[in-house]
């Protein structure tokens, strides 16, 4: 339930154009819109305040430099906020809007889609009350970074030099942070980062922003949704092979869900099936592509056969590709003879491609078959419930262009982005600091095994402090109703 309380906030007209000329952005204040609700969570009725609307960044001179959109969801009847937890929370990209964490888990309400994969449609879509929001634990924020949403620059700002990359996105999230922390008096409350996929990177790279100085903003715990720290891990470009290595245990779950296999040379026995592919892409498939043309005949031919076990691709196939497959290859590859391939975010989702003999697919259904709810879902929450009167164009992902890769000491450019040692010395130097990384099994763009062999590092010292979990969906595992229960509860456990 939501009641209305107050309109926006400063100008009452709404632009069409994508961005503010000067003179009205030096006349104009933010644009804010102010709600009350109520949900059930995890059995517990939570009353809550909800603040949506414009953060302006400024430079020295107190000029706006961009607006920050973001959704705040602030419980009811709290004595001491000091006690309440507050969680901000990002999607990736880059260039990735909220929504998908905001309208598929953690807000009070959120979009259902089948869970078995499925194409989602047209309108209407179902949006309902979500039992799983972390409203009973902690009060979240939601934040759209410049270029999503309705987040942008202003005046004669150029996103791309000053917002659109890894070091110049953390900056501006971070100045966001500690904006909304000193107006919402919320220094001393413990906090808490949530991203999703490159919001993960986000995460990394906001370690260095937030947790290096002496004005630092010390984080109590890390959520990783979808974990990519280390580009390399799965990134299959040539010579790298190592990203050949963190992507296989997902081809070979993927072959096991899509039947390409033969289960019962693991009876049937999936836990034991990942295991072994783990162990084989470590303990041989590694030493195979380090050895290169110096692996014997036999040892070539044994590869290829237990590669073509454990995911179904035919042993001429692999020859051919000296079995080093592409994500884009193994997509195409896999159900060829049907006619189908597999999504990247969801391998359980398939698509129908119009040519038989494509290198890569004509897109990803576990894309297509989502994006089209998400959006509407966003957008009548918004407009419809929330009371947001904005018609200016809100991009849900993609309005990011000319992102700047080169992280200094993280990498880029010639080399990939690394921002895994700024975690690292985060924990090091931050006791409290806990992590938290989700991980869906189905998942091949961020797989769960380039996450594992990340967290493997001896940089990561005090494993206790770490926890990875697992579920049988892909990189948004929360499209899968068992999936989106567990992630939730994961959550909350870890906040607790």
């Amino acid at each position: 339930m939501f009641r209305t309380i107050a309109m926006v906030l400063g100008a009452a007209s709404v632009i069409a154009a994508p961005s503010w000329a000067q003179d009205e952005v030096e006349t104009r204040e933010p644009r804010v819109w102010e709600s009350r609700g109520q949900i059930t969570a995890d059995g517990e009725r939570v009353r809550y305040r909800v603040v949506a609307g414009e953060t302006f960044l400024r430079d020295d001179d107190g000029n706006p430099t961009a607006s920050i959109f973001s959704t705040a969801y602030l419980r009811e009847g709290v004595e001491d906020p000091r006690e309440r937890p507050v969680a901000f929370v990002f999607n990736g990209g880059p260039g990735s809007a909220s929504l998908w964490l905001h309208m598929g888990v953690f807000g009070p309400q959120r979009v259902v889609l089948p869970s078995n994969a499925e194409d989602d449609g047209a309108a209407p879509f179902d949006i309902r009350d979500n039992p799983e929001t972390l409203l009973d634990e902690a009060d979240l924020v939601f934040i759209d970074p410049v270029g999503t949403g309705w987040s942008q620059a202003l005046g004669d700002t150029d996103p791309a030099e000053e917002f659109w990359g890894v070091d110049e996105d953390a900056a501006s999230v971070a100045e966001f942070i500690r904006r909304w922390l000193a107006e919402n008096r919320r220094w001393n409350s413990p906090k808490y980062l949530i991203g999703e996929s490159y919001g993960t990177t986000r995460i990394g790279a906001l370690m260095r922003q937030l947790e290096a100085g002496w004005n630092d903003v010390s984080i109590n715990g890390v959520v990783l949704v979808s974990v990519v720290l280390d580009f390399k891990m799965d990134h299959t470009a040539p010579g790298n092979d190592i990203g050949f290595v963190g992507l296989f245990p997902g081809y070979a779950a993927t072959g096991w869900y899509h039947e390409t296999i033969d289960r019962s040379a693991w009876n049937n026995d999936y836990d034991a099936f990942l295991q072994d592919a783990r162990d084989w892409a470590v303990d041989t498939y590694l030493p195979a592509l380090v050895r290169g043309h110096t692996l014997s005949e036999a040892d070539r031919r044994q590869v290829i056969q237990r590669y073509a076990a454990f995911t179904g691709l035919s042993e001429a196939y692999l020859d051919r590709a000296d079995f080093r497959v592409t994500l884009s290859q193994f997509r195409t590859e896999l159900l060829r003879d049907q006619g189908l391939s597999v999504g990247r975010f969801d391998s359980r989702f398939t698509g129908v491609e119009p040519l038989g003999n494509a290198d890569s697919p004509e897109g990803d259904p576990s894309g297509y078959g989502i994006d089209g709810a998400y959006t509407a879902a966003m957008l009548d929450y918004f407009t419809r419930t929330l009371g947001v009167e904005i018609t200016e164009p809100y991009t849900t992902l993609g309005g990011v262009r000319q992102w700047n890769w080169d992280a200094g000491p993280a990498g880029g450019e010639n080399s990939y982005v690394n921002v895994s040692p700024w975690l690292e010395r985060a924990m090091r130097q931050n006791q409290d600091l806990r992590v938290l990384a989700t991980n869906g099994i189905y998942d091949l763009a961020t797989p769960f095994f380039a996450t594992e062999m990340t967290f493997n590092r001896p940089g990561y010292y005090d494993q206790d402090r770490i926890t990875l979990t697992y579920y049988p969906a892909g990189h948004m595992m929360y499209l899968h109703q068992p999936s989106i229960e567990q992630l939730a509860q994961d959550v909350r456990d870890f906040i607790e």
